[in-house]
């Protein structure tokens, strides 16, 4: 993951302004080894900034994202942060629900896909989630039936 220092200068080389509050946000995911959910991080800073608004550390969040500092994860329970990862190829994840450990997957599936010509591909986002050895033990029971995949096909 990235650290502090590189997050700082991330920030900084894209123009964003390092105030306070942002070196601060900086070393609280520096120094986290999972992901924080946007209250997580508003109680975290309101310990130190009082009277900070829960939009303005969302917005610093998303502006964070965009900037490629941070990683967003959609889990079950809501949308949650971490400093993105330190190392520079693309590369996607398998999480622990449980202790929400990180894997990486150094094979993108988007090779995979087959996107009509028509469709053009900006972004895309892959994640596994599922329970480590350490956490396996400790998991809910399979489902005996298989799974089933709901699919939707725009016609045109």
């Amino acid at each position: 993951m990235l650290s502090t220092e590189e997050i700082i200068t991330t920030m900084s080389s894209q123009g964003l302004r390092i105030t306070d509050q942002r070196k601060t946000l900086a070393r609280l995911f520096a120094e986290s080894p999972g992901y924080l959910t946007p209250k997580d991080v508003y109680e975290y800073m309101g310990k130190t900034y009082s009277g900070l608004s829960f939009d303005t550390v969302y917005r610093n969040l998303r502006v964070m994202q965009e900037l490629g500092v941070l990683e967003q994860v959609i889990f079950e329970d809501g949308v949650k942060f971490r400093a993105h990862c330190s190392e520079g190829h693309h590369h996607h994840h398998m999480i622990c629900l449980k202790c929400q450990k990180t894997y990486p997957i150094v094979f993108c599936p988007m090779q995979l896909a087959d996107a009509p010509e028509q469709f053009q591909v900006v972004d895309h986002k892959f994640e596994v989630f599922g329970y480590c050895k350490d956490c396996a033990e400790h998991a809910p029971a399979k489902k005996s039936s298989a799974h089933q995949h709901a699919h939707s096909h725009g016609k045109n």
